[in-house]
């Protein structure tokens, strides 16, 4: 291949034009042949690593289509047993199943180079007949049961990492079972439905510009029991024209070149669409898209069992995107101001919750993007471990490059430093907005139920009649989503002879110069189709805004469906537990205790969390000299990580409760010998000095700490003191 030269810009251009047309069409060729060879397959998945089938859904007391496999490493892997299993589960909306593992510098690689063993949670094409929500829920149990009775040996239980659709429904799995996972990264998921951003977030009106969830069990309906995830795919689409009708297809004519098998890859995975069950689908468009019953505890099991997310105990990590049009920073934060009223709230619950706020990245990209999301995916799978070790409340992630001159670099891994800074609700809220269109959302729920019941009672039982299985088949084959693969492939007659014209092209392929003024004018030209298309989805969704607000917002039709005009509308928020706050309050009843009790570990945290953290910030590096101080005690001496968790946990709230009771206590639970007590204060310095210089008020309760040992322990090297 060789670029051309000639004297005739014009030609030149028209060649080239020409070659990269032919050469497009054959890629569409490829894409159409690819999706039935992948559809034909069983299983078929996009992963990019060999993996052995550990646990089959289908055999399951309550069956469903979903699987666990283990993730062989490659050899170049270096995997640690001690380490905690990293399992990542799929989301099921609509398109095929592997995009954690679609790259190897995805989720499951940055895993596998941490030394994680690695874990899939996949599903197959074809649900179970009559599988429901909660089916799954109670398989995903357990599939990480099973992860970590192989992994016993680890220290720590399975990490969770859950891609989009399967955050909620990691979530409902961890309230009914608090105690079986470690730290859960929910990556790009929605769980907060109404939240949003006026003017940003057009996605979530969808619900009431259709008149509720009739037109999904219609959907249902018109696929005999069954529904077509290639809906949901065209929803997706449907959000950004300018990209699906024409950047995309663009992006590959203008360099077809070289972006040929990266589109391959990405639409072999994107235009695969599963099916759901019907019941499936709708459980999900009635509590979830429309009705937001998860966050305000209102969902129960068919035992009767409410499905509460303040019961989870395992800490959260949320990392969601400014440029993510599908799940924005609302959706994917707005649960927590949904569960709790203050950050006094949470950490009574026992609850670590952080957060990381990426700038642009979009909602593909923060599960497979190999340049964007990299960076993130390996700072919280490197430091999970402090994650799951810090005190209850709410932290942001913030991840920055180390400069040089940073101090103590050599307890940072890699080129990032990791650090957790303290937040408050306050922060959340100001994510969220305050846009108050909480009582319009609810209008909408009332009227999907009217619709809903409407349609049961009057056109379901029409509909249903004159479908059979052979027509729903038909209908799903004819779908847009299928049948532009269908026309490019050579089940197409006239797409037969494309290879052998791309094969001729290849063989004499004359790229155009960069400097040629019609390759110029031909990007200037995509330029323009591009901004119609962007112009023509503001005011689409403009419109659609504008629709919304003025349906739902209308006095008349919230009084008409039930709504109190005199109460302000908190159907979203979940409501007091008593139970639960009767547990907290014995929790804080047994406390009461354990001042004076935990040992040398206790004296070490105590003192570390009374000088750093009303700094309101830690990072990787105090973790680091935290555990190298654990390392280097005895082994039959050594605390668990679990046990660890529970007295950082312990010590906090102890200091919380009283202060100056826990530090005044101190003495009392120092070590006898002079010696020992030597020790336990140069770890307490080394751990705190491991982020470098204290602020004056960390060296001021740095002093008292050290006044606590006796007087020939304080004569030691000065501690290095902030600049005031």
């Amino acid at each position: 291949m060789s670029a051309s030269n000639g004297s005739n810009p014009v030609q030149d251009y028209l060649i080239d034009a020409w070659q990269r047309w032919v050469l497009s069409l054959d890629t569409l060729r490829e894409r159409g042949n690819t999706y039935f060879e992948h559809s034909a397959r069983q299983a078929p998945n996009v992963l990019q690593f060999q993996v052995e089938l550990i646990s089959d859904g289908r055999k399951l007391p309550r069956p469903v289509n979903y699987c666990l496999v283990r993730i062989i490493p490659p050899e170049s892997a270096m995997l640690d047993p001690t380490k905690p299993p990293v399992v990542v589960v799929d989301p099921r909306a609509g398109h095929g199943p592997g995009i954690g593992g679609m790259k190897h510098d995805s989720e499951i690689g940055v895993a596998l180079a941490a030394g994680h063993p690695c874990y899939f949670i996949g599903f197959l094409p074809v649900p179970v007949p009559d599988q429901t929500i909660e089916d799954v829920c109670i398989a995903e149990a357990a599939f990480i049961a099973e992860v970590a009775e192989r992994h016993s040996q680890a220290e720590g239980k399975p990490m969770v990492i859950a891609n989009c659709q399967a955050g909620w429904q990691i979530m409902m799995m961890a309230a009914l079972n608090p105690t079986l996972c470690g730290p859960i990264l929910l990556a790009g998921s929605p769980l907060s439905y109404w939240a949003g951003h006026r003017g940003e977030n057009p996605m979530r009106y969808l619900g009431g510009t259709l008149g509720g969830t009739w037109m999904t069990a219609l959907a249902g309906d018109l696929g005999a029991g069954i529904f077509d995830g290639a809906n949901l795919v065209a929803n997706f689409e449907s959000l950004n024209p300018a990209n699906t009708y024409w950047e995309k297809f663009y992006n590959v004519y203008s360099k077809v070149d070289t972006e040929t098998k990266r589109f391959l890859d990405f639409e072999t995975w994107w235009g695969s669409p599963v099916l759901l069950n019907a019941g499936e689908m709708q459980w999900i468009a009635d509590n979830l898209f429309v009705g937001n019953k998860l966050t305000a505890g209102t969902i129960r099991t068919t035992d009767g069992t409410r499905i509460d997310l303040r019961n989870i105990r395992s800490p959260i990590v949320v990392f969601c995107s400014w440029g993510d049009n599908i799940t924005p920073p609302p959706q994917a934060l707005g649960w927590i101001t949904d569960l709790y009223e203050s950050e006094r709230d949470i950490v009574l619950s026992g609850q670590t919750i952080v957060y990381a706020l990426h700038a642009s990245i979009g909602h593909l990209g923060i599960f497979v993007s190999g340049k964007v999301a990299t960076k993130e995916h390996e700072e919280f799978v490197s430091c999970m471990d402090m994650i799951d070790l810090m005190p209850p409340g709410l932290y942001e992630a913030v991840i920055t490059e180390v400069e040089p001159g940073t101090e103590h670099a050599d307890l940072i891994q890699g080129r990032y430093l990791f650090s957790l800074e303290a937040r408050g609700l306050d922060d959340i809220r100001q994510i969220c907005g305050a846009d108050n269109d909480d009582r319009k959302f609810a209008t909408v729920a009332r009227v999907s139920e009217i619709n809903r019941s409407l349609y049961d009672t009057f056109v379901a039982p029409v509909v249903r009649s004159v479908v059979t299985k052979g027509s729903a088949e038909a209908m799903r084959q004819s779908h847009p989503n299928r049948m532009r693969f269908a026309m490019f492939s050579d089940r197409n007659p006239m797409m037969r002879q494309v290879q052998g014209l791309a094969d001729a092209v290849r063989a004499d392929r004359r790229p155009v110069t960069p400097d040629n003024p019609l390759l110029a004018m031909e990007h200037a030209a995509s330029a323009g189709i591009a901004m119609f298309w962007e112009g023509y989805q503001q005011m689409r969704d403009l419109g659609t805004e504008i629709a919304f607000l003025g349906t739902y917002g209308s006095p008349f039709l919230q009084a008409l469906v039930g709504l109190d005009p005199r109460s302000a509308d908190d159907s979203r928020l979940a409501g007091r537990d008593l139970l639960r706050e009767a547990v907290e309050a014995r929790l804080q009843a047994i406390l009461e205790g354990r001042f004076e009790q935990g040992g040398v570990a206790a004296v070490l945290i105590r003192a570390v969390i009374y000088i750093r953290f009303p700094e309101g910030s830690v990072d990787e590096r105090g973790f680091a000299a935290l555990k190298a101080v654990r390392a280097a005690q005895p082994a039959r001496n050594r605390i668990s990580w679990a046990d660890a968790k529970k007295l950082i946990r312990e010590q906090y709230l102890l200091m919380l409760m009283d202060e100056e009771r826990a530090i005044k206590a101190i003495p009392a639970l120092l070590p006898e010998t002079k010696k020992d007590r030597r020790a336990v204060l140069e770890a307490i310095r080394n751990v705190v000095n491991a982020r470098g210089a204290l602020s004056v008020e960390g060296t001021r309760r740095l002093h008292r700490i050290e006044a606590l040992f006796t007087d020939d322990i304080t004569e030691e090297p000065e501690t290095k003191v902030a600049n005031a």
